[in-house]
């Protein structure tokens, strides 16, 4: 890794090279130079490099080269800054953030702003220090948001661990935190909750940026939550989000995920109402090793917005100066010019994108879709590796639920899953009843849900039914990812085969697997946090796309239906979920039946 020395420290350095009286460390000659802060491209540029930072853009570095200064002829090729994803979660990759650095180096992104809270529910505030550290290794910019929200809705459901001010308040102290997480619970934060607004506080205090996530789509408390401090919000979907977070000031952050298409819907209000673009970040919230790997990252989100009708190079912006403007690191970063950090991109076209060269902090670290830095060194301990904590295997029984005595017909509570979005729908069903029991009806595309408690080994199940994955044969999905408390979700039409997945994942600390008629179809190991693995990118690619097909061999065709089975337990996003604690009405945030009526 090429350790980033401050401008400051190397600014001698950078005079001496640009007035031409020292040489270079690396000269890019007759480049297409995309300028994201006069959104222009200058062709027939000379870009010189020193001490990792940009030291010279202009028409002619050649009285920069010496004789070892490395020089790559770009042959009227565009170089764009390095792609900066302005908010994600490293865990929702399967992997660890060394291993997923690794798998987004090759499409072009130099620098990520990551909120572990996903391992903080977990793990807790030694989860959130170990991928802090691990962060601050990378040979890429990997930044750390301290996790706000775990849990993410109190009273609503039971993590692993909890944090609070004084956490942030202590986080905020750590070399490489750049502000506060996503803060979920906006209904707390309306209501004047003090531990939400004293993180928010802890947070501004420390001068760092406060993350939102205000997804209801009910706007009439935004402006209240607005005022409490966040900055910025991804769980938009619909152009009318994206005008109201821009008009309150805060950045509007669309997002392409593995299963989050939200760009679309909200991009029109650049390119029909003419909002300023400043004020718009591109970010990809959830990505799961198999886009990582097979489709990419934040090229995959900037493509996207061109094609959604959006100039290139204000897509580019979006992804760049944008995002480092946001959190303050507009002098450090997302541009190519004097003294930011020398990140970017060859590529020879800007509209399909194709990332040929990429370069961080001076170095060139992938080449032709081939990344060209070794894994770094990150222990996790064996602590972390030993999270799913059942008080025992299950069996069928344990999936079983029970009708209301007397009842031959039910109408019960079901969770409608919305394909390529966050939100589900509260839908409600006619059940039958067989021997005392309430069975999903597979004509109706309504299986059975579970949530398998793993932080305390308390044995408790909680049951429910759930609709959109179109499971057509005895089977069952489970998974220890289950945003944000991560419990086990298992989700199936077998019984059988759901007691079966689950003891799966106990006997392999965690992972993902798929079980049909008594046999395993598909697992993916996830043995960090029951969250990751420290296997190389294209391995836990191959599996989770093995996963995919065995979920589509079961009949699921919902495009990553996965993603949409890892939120199903995800409290704060409407309408309905599961807890541990049961059934959770997400739009008034309290706890209901699966029985109408009970």
């Amino acid at each position: 890794m090429t350790d980033i020395r401050p401008w400051p420290d190397v600014a001698p350095a950078l005079v001496e090279v640009a007035a031409r009286r020292a040489p270079a460390d690396m000269v890019i000659r007759n480049c297409a130079w995309v300028n994201v802060h006069s959104r222009e491209v200058i062709p027939g540029t000379d870009i010189a490099i020193k001490s990792g930072r940009f030291a010279y853009c202009g028409p002619d570095a050649g009285p920069m080269i010496g004789p070892d200064t490395r020089v790559i002829e770009a042959g009227g090729r565009f170089l764009i800054p390095g792609l900066c994803d302005g908010h994600m979660h490293v865990e929702s990759g399967m992997l660890t953030v060394g291993q997923f650095a690794r798998a987004v180096i090759p499409h072009g992104t130099t620098t990520m702003f990551v909120d572990p809270h996903e391992v903080a529910n977990v793990l807790g505030l030694q989860g959130v220090r170990l991928m802090h550290d691990e962060a601050r290794i990378q040979p890429i910019n990997v930044y750390v948001q301290m996790p706000s929200c775990a849990p993410s809705a109190p009273g609503l459901e039971t993590t692993g661990a909890e944090l609070g001010p004084a956490d942030v308040a202590e986080a905020m102290l750590w070399p490489n935190i750049i502000g506060l997480g996503e803060m979920m619970n906006y209904p707390a934060v309306v209501a004047g909750d003090a531990s939400m607004l004293g993180e928010i506080a802890a947070t501004q205090r420390a001068g760092k940026v406060v993350g939102g996530h205000y997804a209801s789509p009910d706007l009439t408390d935004f402006p209240a939550y607005v005022a409490a401090g966040p900055a910025d919000d991804h769980e938009g979907t619909r152009e009318s989000d994206a005008i109201a977070r821009v008009r309150q000031g805060m950045r509007a952050m669309l997002r392409l995920g593995s299963a989050w298409y939200d760009v679309k819907a909200q991009i029109t209000a650049v390119t029909e109402k003419g909002l300023d673009p400043r004020n718009f970040v591109l970010c990809t919230d959830d990505c799961h090793s198999g886009t990582l790997v097979n489709e990419g990252h934040m090229n995959r989100v900037v493509r996207h917005a061109i094609a959604c009708g959006l100039d290139p190079l204000v897509a580019l912006q979006m992804a760049t100066i944008n995002t480092a403007t946001h959190f303050g690191l507009e002098r450090e970063l997302g541009s190519i010019t004097p003294g930011r950090r020398a990140d970017c991109v060859l590529t020879s076209d800007l509209v399909t994108l194709p990332i040929e060269t990429v370069i961080a902090r001076g170095e060139i670290v992938a080449e032709g879709g081939v990344c060209l830095v070794p894994p770094t060194s990150f222990a996790w301990p064996e602590a972390s590796r030993r999270t799913v904590n059942m008080a025992r295997d299950l069996d069928a029984a344990d999936f079983e639920i029970a009708a209301p005595a007397g009842a031959n017909r039910v109408r019960a509570r079901v969770i409608g899953v919305v394909e390529n979005q966050a939100p589900t729908k509260a839908l409600e069903a006619e059940l039958e009843v067989t021997d005392g029991l309430v069975e999903g009806d597979a004509a109706a595309d309504i299986c059975q849900i579970a949530l398998v408690e793993r932080h305390r080994a308390t044995g408790q199940v909680t049951n429910g039914f759930v609709s959109g994955f179109r499971y057509a044969v005895p089977c069952a999905v489970a998974s220890t990812v289950a945003h944000d408390s991560h419990h086990m979700i298992v989700v199936g039409t077998s019984r059988a085969d759901m007691a079966l997945a689950a003891n799966h994942l106990r006997a392999l600390g965690g992972g993902v697997t798929v079980w049909r008629e008594g046999r395993e179809l598909a697992s993916v190991p996830l043995p960090i946090a029951g969250l990751m693995s420290d296997a190389a990118p294209r391995e836990v690619a191959a599996a989770a796309e093995a996963m995919v097909t065995a979920m589509r061999d079961c009949g699921c065709d919902v495009n990553n239906a996965y993603m949409q089975h890892s939120l199903l337990a995800l409290v704060v996003i409407p309408e309905l979920r599961i807890s541990d604690l049961g059934l959770i009405d997400v739009t008034r945030f309290e706890k209901t039946e699966l029985f109408v009526g009970r």
